[in-house]
């Protein structure tokens, strides 16, 4: 490297131009690296055994067994039922709107709520409180009713 110009302005020059060749490079080698991963995953996937899919089951009948999904909530409450390591904990109760239900809740009837708060072994959820008489006037509301 001894060939390189005396003169400060033109080494800034070649400079520069190197610089700008590393961050080109760089650029090329990210997107390189990013298709790679691509193709590996691509290629995991295809050489991966295809699962076999099972028959599905006939109910008594007719027609195949309905998935697992949850049907959609339309009676105002729901009700969670917790599982840890521990065991149960207390059921919750909540509006069916509300935001802090986790897992598949089963959806229930007004009175059937009603009744279920009264058991020492059910929660109201505490963000929703559907033990709060103005949330139980709103939803009546919702459903028709005043």
């Amino acid at each position: 490297m001894s060939d390189l110009p005396p003169d400060p302005p033109r080494l800034r020059a070649i400079l520069a131009h190197l610089d700008k060749q590393l961050a080109e490079n760089e650029t090329v080698g990210i997107y390189l690296r990013l298709q790679r991963q691509a193709v590996l995953a691509a290629l995991e996937h295809a050489e991966r055994p295809p699962r076999p899919q099972r028959p599905a089951r006939k109910v008594k009948g007719g027609g195949p067994l309905p998935g697992f999904a949850p049907p959609p909530v339309e009676t105002g409450y729901v009700v969670q039922h917790k599982r840890t390591p521990h065991g149960p904990e207390p059921a919750v109760i909540h509006l069916a709107d509300c935001t802090m239900i986790e897992g598949a809740p089963h959806g229930i009837r007004p009175d059937e709520a009603r009744a279920a708060l009264t058991d020492p072994t059910i929660e109201p959820c505490q963000f929703c409180r559907p033990d709060t008489e103005r949330k139980r006037h709103r939803t009546a509301r919702t459903e028709g009713r005043t």
